[in-house]
């Protein structure tokens, strides 16, 4: 007798919860990933059409699952954006393109400031007038900054040039709602993701392996370190940095440089990898970040594919527009760019603050460079080892200081942060620590392992893994995977950029 199939039941987990979403880098994600990935795989030995939908209806389950009705508002911006381009490129006339390029950035934009903003002009408003005007119910969309950013690019890439316009709506949903990277990024261009998309390339023995290899440097820096210490020991601090020493406050500034990085390059990681496994390429989002020689270039290694995007789509229109007022003009277009990618980051004054930190800092290097090569070639510094690491040295705890503004919940949180460091000192609990903290410890100590160890080491060892045969990936793979089961807390916590 053939079983009954319950369809009820398979339509019950097909539908959206939103007290259990779908989470991308949990486990449960990875379950059905692999069901997904069998099916992929199956379809891989036909034409590259079916592979298409596939992926396609994947990437559109996956954010369903993940954003329920939101769905609808990714597909809005996804039509809207193909429609712009299209008319953009077919349209002879330069004032029209431009009206067309005018009116899609209002509509982006607007639907990007409606879901992140409304509420805090509102409380802003609120505490100036003193009035009590009730914040709106509006829930953000997962995602949201990151597909409007890659939906923008599309059309400004058609406006400059420098794309021509899909004539396939599936090709084009597919870079818009690509599953590896919808949530947090990287904001990969539709020049290097659509030719990806047309090729259809089936997935190589060498791209399964170092896909394996991304998916557990990801997992292991995401969901064990991060995770650990942030849930550990961090993420108490921050919350209430009076109740904590000087000292617990200052090793919980640099654990948070540790855990943000592994956070944010930890989901990177996963989105290449299972990008691999699929046969694209995702673009790698950081290039050691922390051994910047200075806060300019800290933006060239982190948050790449972003630092990109202002680079290519805000700031240098803005230098061009300014470009009359020299260096100033350039100073004052980085602190323009800083501000909205502060906002980008956050609805808060701590993140508009760290924006506009990060923008003074680049802008003060750029006016005072002249005179500080005069002095670093008086005392004999330039270009000595000296010099390098004091250039490190100091960029990286310009970012630290940022960091604290970017973890707070609010301005008197952060600078409560630099008051107990400086006013209830304890150093004798350096020596405690440990035996409080161990597991904190010894992640922590992993975490700036991963962080500073040489470019070299890593590719290295990457290589070397890499020489090996695949079922030894499939039992690292598997290890890893127990090992996050193991370790990782009940609830597991979400990446800090999909707040973003």
């Amino acid at each position: 007798m053939i079983p009954s199939i319950d369809f009820s039941k398979i339509l019950e987990i097909l539908k959206y919860d939103p007290k259990d979403p779908l989470l991308f880098g949990t486990i449960t994600f990875f379950f059905i990933f692999m069901g997904f990935l069998f099916l992929f795989n199956f379809v891989s030995l036909s034409k590259s059409k079916p592979k298409l939908y596939l992926l396609l209806a994947f990437s559109l389950f996956f954010y369903y699952k993940s954003g329920g009705e939101m769905l609808a508002l990714l597909l809005l911006v996804a039509v809207v954006n193909f429609l712009a381009g299209y008319f953009i490129f077919k349209n002879g006339s330069q004032s029209v393109k431009k009206l067309i390029l005018v009116l899609n950035l209002i509509v982006n934009i607007g639907l990007l400031g409606y879901f992140k903003y409304t509420n805090f002009f509102i409380t802003l408003y609120n505490d100036v007038q003193g009035t009590q005007i009730d914040a709106f119910n509006i829930l953000l969309p997962l995602g949201i900054s990151f597909y409007i950013f890659k939906a923008l690019s599309y059309v400004f890439d058609i406006y400059y040039e420098s794309l021509e316009p899909v004539y396939r709506f599936d090709e084009y949903l597919l870079y818009i709602t690509f599953f590896g990277n919808i949530i947090a990024g990287p904001i990969d261009r539709a020049t290097e993701f659509l030719p990806q998309v047309r090729e259809g390339k089936t997935p190589s023995k060498e791209d399964v392996s170092l896909g394996s290899l991304f998916i557990i440097s990801g997992l292991v820096k995401k969901s064990i370190i991060a995770d650990y210490i942030s849930q550990s020991f961090i993420a108490r601090v921050f919350d209430e940095p009076l109740k904590y020493t000087g000292t617990e406050n200052l090793i919980a500034v640099y654990g948070y440089a540790i855990q943000i990085f592994c956070d944010f390059s930890g989901y990177t990681d996963l989105a290449i990898g299972v990008a691999l496994l699929v046969g694209y390429n995702l673009m790698n989002n950081f290039n050691y970040p922390y051994i910047a020689s200075s806060v300019a270039d800290f933006w060239r290694r982190w948050h790449i594919s972003f630092s990109r995007w202002l680079l290519d789509y805000l700031f240098t229109p803005l230098q061009m527009g300014l470009r009359g007022l020299g260096n100033y003009g350039t100073a004052l277009a980085i602190l323009i760019t800083f501000t909205i990618c502060g906002m980008w980051h956050g609805a808060s004054i701590p993140f508009i603050f760290w924006g506009i930190l990060h923008g003074f800092y680049m802008s003060f290097g750029l006016l005072t460079k002249k005179i500080r090569k005069r002095f670093t070639d008086a005392i004999k510094l330039t270009n000595t080892p000296l010099h390098k690491f004091l250039q490190i040295f100091i960029t990286f705890h310009l970012v630290l200081i940022g960091w604290v503004f970017f973890s707070a919940k609010s301005m008197e949180n952060a600078f409560n942060v630099f008051k107990q460091i400086f006013s209830f000192f304890k150093p004798e609990i350096f020596g405690q620590f440990y035996e409080g903290y161990p597991g904190v410890t010894i992640f922590l100590i992993l975490g700036v392992i991963l962080v500073f160890s040489p470019k070299r080491a890593i590719d290295s060892i990457r290589t070397n893994l890499l020489k090996l045969p695949l079922i030894f990936h499939a039992i690292l793979l598997a290890i890893t995977i127990w090992l996050v089961m193991q370790i990782q807390y009940a609830d597991f916590q979400p990446f800090i950029y999909f707040d973003f």
